[in-house]
């Protein structure tokens, strides 16, 4: 699929695999080994660089604007490395560090966030608006976390995850009119 504005950089021989329902806002660069699943969408001027390691996004997942995500490669002591590995129903907020870590289906993580190699956000869970969640942390399902570096501060209320599954849904439904609108620009 022809993405205007979009730099999808094969590296490696690996290139960015890029659903066809997924939204990708003009500005964005994508590198290398790169899963972007049905309905998700990546905002404008986010960096995705999966150089040296993997980058795995699930369904309806969207990383917001300005939004950097990178992993990290084997080292001796550690075949695997760190993909970045990313569920279903996520919330990235707009320029927010995502390095190498795990987020769960339904994971929450605030502007200007950072979460580092090997850290966990677990399902349902919140890393609140300029935590750093450094490496190696795991935070359990429905918890907030949040400081530099980040500890929890409470389990979230049904409330509260209600809130976040609605944002999942707004910005599945805003990406369809960018989608449209980048398109209608495009023509114009």
């Amino acid at each position: 699929m022809n993405r205007p504005g979009v730099n999808i950089v094969p590296i490696h021989g690996k290139a960015p695999k890029i659903h066809d329902s997924a939204f990708i806002a003009p500005g964005c660069t994508i590198v290398g080994d790169v899963t972007i699943g049905a309905g998700s969408s990546i905002w404008y001027n986010c960096v995705l660089r999966a150089d040296v390691s993997r980058i795995v996004i699930g369904e309806r997942t969207n990383v917001q604007d300005g939004s950097v995500l990178h992993c990290d490669p084997p080292r001796p002591g550690d075949p695997d490395g760190s993909p970045l590995i990313i569920g279903d129903d996520v919330l990235i907020g707009h320029i927010a560090m995502v390095h190498g870590c795990i987020i769960e289906d339904r994971g929450f993580v605030g502007l200007g966030a950072i979460a580092m190699n090997k850290a966990v956000i677990g399902s349902d869970a919140m890393l609140a608006a300029g935590a750093m969640l450094t490496e190696g942390k795991k935070m359990g399902a429905r918890e907030l976390w949040a400081g530099r570096p980040a500890k929890k501060l409470k389990d979230l209320s049904d409330a509260a995850v209600a809130s976040m599954r609605m944002g999942v849904a707004h910005y599945a439904e805003n990406a369809k009119h960018h989608n449209d609108a980048v398109a209608e620009a495009l023509d114009g």
